[in-house]
């Protein structure tokens, strides 16, 4: 019976390493596209998304807009900004580039007047930074 016993550990012990060494993989594949998608977007808008982070929270941007997984991030006045990268449109009009969400980040009321939107005085590298951040999100 004992010996059975001892069988059966073994085997449930090889099985949750089995788990564990595939969890680790996946994560490790997750962490890899994640730091190529950082890259990516880093280029593609010239800003940092760290720094963008801390931009949209100083900016009080989460208080207007909502992005799933990011504290504080829940407002219901503007539109939900996960998913931004896949839009084709931005502001209503503008093609989802990333000068054009540069734009839009810096001078919404220049782009679309009497929007909900106000000008908060965001600087260009303010503004490329918050891009970054924003297609991370997609």
């Amino acid at each position: 019976m004992l010996s059975r016993q001892n069988k059966l550990t073994g085997l449930a012990a090889g099985a949750i390493g089995a788990v564990l060494l595939v969890a680790a993989a996946g994560y490790g594949n997750y962490r890899s596209a994640q730091s190529q998608l950082r890259d990516k977007v880093e280029a593609m808008t010239g800003g940092h998304v760290e720094s963008g982070r801390r931009a949209f929270s100083a900016y009080g941007c989460g208080s207007c807009h909502s992005i799933s997984g990011v504290g504080g991030a829940s407002g219901l006045v503007g539109p939900p900004l996960t998913g931004i990268g896949g839009r084709a449109i931005i502001g209503g009009k503008l093609e989802n580039k990333p000068d054009n969400l540069q734009r839009w980040i810096m001078d919404p009321q220049a782009i679309t007047p009497g929007t909900a939107m106000p000008r908060l005085g965001v600087e260009p590298q303010a503004a490329r930074d918050l891009s970054a951040f924003l297609y991370m999100q997609s």
